[in-house]
């Protein structure tokens, strides 16, 4: 009996691109959908079709559109949404398209984890440790704000990773205050769907990531990673990661967080631990596939089938045990990373870790296994570089 077809959208992340390789060499047949004409997984060898479709942050109605028309025109039985914007776009008619399954929860609970003050308020409320913050709710609350309180350097952090009205959203980051007057001058500067805004006391210390698939109220898959090194180095995407032994009280702590949520699918959940105290803080949940897919997969963790298996009925036999200490980079990630770091102010850090970074980087000191650029699936490879440069 041949297995189902599954539909991949997002196809320009390296999420997308570890999902089509997991599925496709399962067995699935598995098409790739993208807003760009040429994507990163649609050049696998796994990926059996592609196809353009409109852009979520520009036109989320027109993207669920035209991912409804091909998932009928192809017969998916499952869909996976890759990106916050796709989800966001096609949740909220999950239900209208018979037969095609979206391992995901409701547009509600999704909505929720992806807010970010929400999630700091209920964390307090089960007893997870949060950076100290000043929530913002319009850029004249600075006047009033404490904020001396955090010290800087202050993480200016929106509510929402991906906001805006119903049809058009945008993309907003992180980003850093080092004084008074840079963090007024940032706050003025923010984009009027970034409030609530949070001001939070910046953690130094390494970040961990909880990965969990939560089905009928069970989990049924974990896994954990160390990031060791982010891109922009002061903190953010991964770029080269360890898998690591789950730790008993984060792992405790992410599972009553995702109940409270009475979440379903696929979620990580984002701690960091500070240098000094060695205490652990909850950042935040992303309730997606994350950038680092590959390393889980490859440590023997296969979100993407069993999420396949969830969402077409057969309850997939727990995943517990995955291989400790496998190391993967993100290459282009990892570029970007060091030409950051070569441009740090001095301030930042010393000249000679500078050298360190880049010595590390060109011997490949962690001995770390490339994410993308695979001997049996080379084209992906191809196709980033050029990407890469076209860019420059």
């Amino acid at each position: 009996m041949s297995l189902p077809t599954v539909l991949v959208t997002d196809g320009h992340l390296r999420p997308a691109l570890a999902a089509v390789r997991s599925l496709g060499r399962a067995g699935y047949r598995v098409h790739v959908c993208s807003p760009r004409r040429r994507s990163l997984a649609a050049a696998s060898r796994y990926a059996i079709g592609h196809t353009t479709v409109a852009d979520p942050l520009r036109d989320q109605h027109a993207f669920a559109a035209a991912v409804d028309r091909l998932a009928r025109s192809v017969d998916a039985q499952v869909l996976l949404p890759v990106s916050e914007e796709s989800l966001l776009a096609v949740l909220p008619t999950a239900e209208q398209t018979p037969g095609l399954n979206i391992p995901f929860p409701t547009i509600d609970v999704f909505r929720r984890a992806s807010d970010k003050a929400y999630i700091m308020s209920l964390a307090l409320k089960l007893g997870l440790a949060v950076p100290e913050q000043v929530v913002l709710a319009s850029p004249d609350d600075l006047d009033h704000a404490d904020v001396e309180a955090l010290a800087f350097p202050i993480v200016l952090k929106p509510s929402r990773s991906v906001a805006g009205t119903r049809e058009t959203h945008v993309k907003l980051g992180v980003s850093y205050a080092r004084d008074r007057r840079e963090l007024a001058k940032l706050v003025e500067a923010t984009h009027p769907s970034a409030f609530p805004l949070l001001l939070q006391r910046r953690i130094d210390g390494p970040g961990t990531g909880v990965f969990l698939l939560r089905w009928d109220g069970c989990v049924i898959a974990r896994f954990a990673h160390r990031r060791i090194r982010e891109k922009p180095p002061s903190g953010g995407v991964s770029v080269c990661c360890e898998s690591v032994a789950l730790d008993p009280l984060t792992l405790r702590q992410s599972e009553t967080l995702l109940s409270a949520l009475d979440w379903r699918g696929p979620a990580m959940v984002e701690f960091k631990q500070d240098r000094v105290s060695g205490r652990r803080y909850l950042m935040e949940i992303n309730g997606r596939l994350w950038g680092s897919l590959q390393l889980a997969i490859d440590a023997g963790v296969d979100f993407p089938t069993l999420l396949a298996l969830a969402a077409t009925g057969t309850r997939p036999t727990p995943v517990t045990q995955y291989a400790i200490g496998v190391r993967e980079r993100w290459w282009w990630g990892e570029v970007d990373h060091l030409i950051g770091r070569l441009h740090e102010r001095s301030t930042d850090g010393p000249a000679p870790s500078r050298v360190r970074a880049a010595w590390s980087f060109l011997v490949n000191e962690d001995r770390a296994r490339n994410e993308v650029l695979r001997r049996d699936d080379p084209w992906p490879a191809a196709r980033e570089t050029i990407d890469w440069f076209m860019r420059r």
